[in-house]
């Protein structure tokens, strides 16, 4: 992994699955391309495989069409596409459609849309009437666009998975960031779940970091990214407490979780995601010193203007890179997890 603190690099570390594939473009046809939201982290995942970016042109017409043409030969070729539907969300999702169409008429064997950080995602379900299940809707506009599978990162929910109706292989940040908080070697953990509706997601993590005591925060949301917090259950006191959530969006939901948890007596709080959204407020509301760190992932590009103190980036590019070349061996993904 490699992590930042701020805007400083701290330490890399390789995952410890297999090293970098050489020579793979060449004996198993296998393209990578990449769209304009997370160039960064397609580059790292093109160095772990050993291989380059395939050439591509992305451009703007005048009234805001995109235009995107492959450059090269990718007839019968397995060609894999990273794009986060990131900020701007409805531009990044539209350019991933337009790569997908464009590879479904170039021939290409077998399009995997990768994609980091799914948007839409939290309009997973109706909540209340005369609403859209826009996850679903998504799901629908990536596989009619001509995706053969799909490769997510730590998806908002579980059930997202069973909106395609082809191959979808769910991986999860967990590796990366048990790693870090392995390095810090710390003391009297307890993994705190934000809400009730990510105890599943703060279970899997609190049993993979040594069978660590389980806390859950009882929150009521008033409205969206609005959220209003009661209490703890459980005992939080002189203790090191771990947040765990998918994403930081607007950071009131973790803020209140960490006020909460300095009340009720913890000696340190981490906050832990994998999607660092952070819509305003949350670079303000992060930076007010309730976390000793906030530990994210690259799924989502930052810009310098969103770098603070306490920001720790691991980045999950070999994570990815190894998931694509085992996905393209037909070897097992799950098998990275256990």
């Amino acid at each position: 992994m490699n992590a930042q603190r701020g805007s400083a690099v701290l330490s890399t570390a390789t995952l410890k699955v297999k090293p970098a594939i050489t020579g793979l473009t060449e004996n198993h046809r296998l393209r990578l391309f990449s769209g304009s939201a997370n160039l960064e982290l397609s580059q790292e995942v093109a160095r772990y495989l050993g291989m380059d970016l395939g050439p591509m042109i992305r451009k703007r017409f005048a009234d805001g069409e995109l235009y995107v043409q492959i450059q090269e030969s990718i007839r019968g070729c397995d060609v894999y596409l990273i794009q986060p539907s990131c900020n701007p969300v409805n531009d990044n999702l539209m350019e991933l459609l337009v790569m997908i169409d464009a590879c479904r008429r170039a021939s290409a064997r077998q399009v995997t849309a990768v994609i980091p950080y799914y948007g839409y995602a939290r309009a997973d379900r109706k909540t209340a009437g005369r609403e859209s299940i826009t996850a679903k809707l998504v799901a629908n506009l990536i596989t009619q666009a001509g995706a053969n599978r799909i490769l997510a990162m730590d998806l908002h929910s579980a059930q997202i998975q069973g909106y395609f109706d082809i191959p979808l292989d769910h991986v999860y940040s967990t590796p990366v960031i048990l790693e870090y908080l392995a390095s810090k070697e710390l003391s009297d953990i307890v993994v705190v779940s934000p809400d009730v509706g990510g105890v599943a997601r703060a279970r899997s993590f609190a049993k993979k970091l040594n069978d660590a005591p389980l806390a859950i925060i009882d929150k009521r949301r008033q409205a969206h990214n609005v959220a209003e917090v009661l209490n703890v259950i459980g005992d939080v006191e002189g203790k090191t407490a771990v947040l765990v959530d998918d994403m930081i969006d607007t950071g009131g939901t973790i803020c209140e979780g960490a006020r909460l948890l300095r009340e009720e007596g913890a000696r340190q709080v981490y906050a832990c995601a994998t999607h660092a959204v952070f819509s305003p407020p949350a670079i303000e509301r992060l930076s007010k010193g309730l976390f000793e760190e906030v530990i994210v992932t690259n799924t989502i590009p930052l810009d310098n203007s969103q770098n603070f103190p306490q920001l720790v980036r691991l980045s999950v590019a070999n994570l990815l890179g190894e998931t694509i070349w085992r996905i393209h061996e037909d070897n097992s993904v799950s098998s990275m997890f256990r």
